[in-house]
């Protein structure tokens, strides 16, 4: 009787896998393996048709358009990413960030990366655990140094203005004073909120408080002025997509005589062996040592930031510095002449390369950004970050920043708020 029940069972657990059309038999995959190939996932179709990319003018806070000689650079083809000829291209790219920073730091390299990359390279090799890392916060980049910090274990304190608003020196020194950090993050260029932080004396006073200064160029370089020695930077990182016109992917990063010692004198190894800058370094040809390999970069993006950072010496920083803050005055006038109200108020704390509009009462921010993408295929976007729903954000950088693209923003603009007028929100 026992047997029979027993053999009843194994008839049904037999019968349900067979009829199961998740779980085939195993003698039945095991034939299907032995028998040859047999794909389950078909060719995808989409992938059988030509590749499709719009064309459209980027006038949001980045990526902006890459210009054709850059784009000639990234087309090259491929050599060896530990070829001479590939480390002469590095060294180039070296002294070019060198330029575009103002330092002679020896420590001065690209990470394999975007911006945010290099703000994680920046914080995981200056800080340790249980260092003090205090924030200064008046947008979404000052949040995530602060969440990035805290996820490496330091004890984070924050400074918090509101979105437009900037830190005078009064407020830094008071941070300083209570906090002893053992770095002070700031943002040059708020591109969330279109503000632009002044820097002078901020190095001074955080080596007075034996606190190193980590500043973030992402959306201020080459289109602000910017003096690492001078201003007594200890660390400076930025990104390729802005006012460089590089397509996204690489991050020039530069360390002082003081953030290198405490980076490579650190009691633990860093959390990231990929941004290592022990590693970095020496990849680099920043330690005097023979070059080893550490990973594979992205060597045609490396073309393209030495042909954006070629570009940038060509022109010359300061024509960069003016050529922006023309451009930018000529857009901010426009503005007003359609009735829209700037974000920032004090015109000194501009960024001139991401301007923020109040998004006008009544309307609909997000029918303004589709209306010109649509009609006109122009990006510009929202807020980011503590911004959301607050401002508009229009980009001139680089190539992008001309009186031509302001009329024609500006002319979009005028058809958007026409034809989406008084939207509800």
């Amino acid at each position: 009787m026992r047997r029979a029940v027993m053999g009843s069972a194994s008839l049904v657990l037999r019968a349900a896998a067979w009829s199961s059309p998740r779980l085939p038999p195993l003698s039945f995959i095991r034939h299907r393996a032995m028998s040859g190939p047999n794909l389950w996932v078909p060719p995808p179709t989409v992938l059988q048709q030509p590749l499709a990319v719009p064309d459209r003018l980027l006038l949001g806070p980045g990526p902006s358009n890459v210009p054709p000689r850059i784009l000639a650079a990234g087309g090259r083809q491929l050599i060896g990413h530990v070829h001479k000829e590939m480390f002469q291209i590095m060294d180039e790219i070296k002294l070019g960030i060198q330029y575009a920073f103002q330092t002679q730091n020896p420590l001065t390299l690209a990470i394999s990366g975007s911006g945010h990359c290099a703000m994680e390279a920046a914080l995981m090799n200056a800080v340790e655990r249980g260092d003090v890392v205090l924030v200064a916060v008046n947008g979404i980049w000052g949040e995530r140094a602060a969440d990035i910090s805290e996820r490496l274990g330091a004890d984070v304190q924050q400074m918090v203005k509101s979105p437009g608003e900037y830190f005078t020196l009064k407020d830094i020194e008071q941070g300083l004073a209570q906090h002893k950090p053992a770095v002070l993050f700031i943002t040059h260029g708020e591109s969330s909120s279109g503000v632009l932080q002044p820097l002078d004396g901020l190095g001074e006073l955080c080596h007075r408080y034996g606190s190193l200064l980590l500043v973030d160029s992402v959306a201020s370089l080459g289109g602000a002025p910017i003096f690492m020695d001078q201003q007594e930077i200890d660390i400076l990182y930025s990104g390729s997509q802005k006012v460089l016109n590089v397509p996204p992917g690489t991050a020039p990063i530069s360390f002082s005589e003081r953030a290198r010692k405490k980076s490579l004198n650190r009691k633990t190894k860093p959390p990231s062996f990929y941004l290592d800058l022990g590693w970095l370094a020496n990849y680099w040809g920043c330690d005097g040592k023979p070059r080893m390999y550490h990973h594979t970069p992205p060597v045609n993006n490396f073309f393209s930031l030495r042909e954006g950072l070629a570009i940038l010496a060509e022109q010359g920083l300061e024509n960069s510095w003016k050529l922006h803050k023309e451009n930018c005055l000529y857009l901010h006038e426009g503005l007003q002449k359609l009735g829209l109200k700037l974000f920032v108020k004090e015109e000194v704390a501009r960024l001139p390369t991401v301007t923020t509009i109040v998004v006008p009462e009544g309307y609909d921010w997000k029918e303004i950004t589709e209306f010109l993408m649509n009609k006109y295929a122009i990006e510009i976007t929202g807020g980011l970050g503590p911004s959301v729903g607050k401002v508009l954000r229009i980009g001139l950088m680089g190539y992008n920043s001309t009186k031509f693209n302001v009329n024609r923003v500006l002319h979009a603009l005028k058809d958007a708020l026409q034809h989406c007028h008084k939207s509800k929100m």
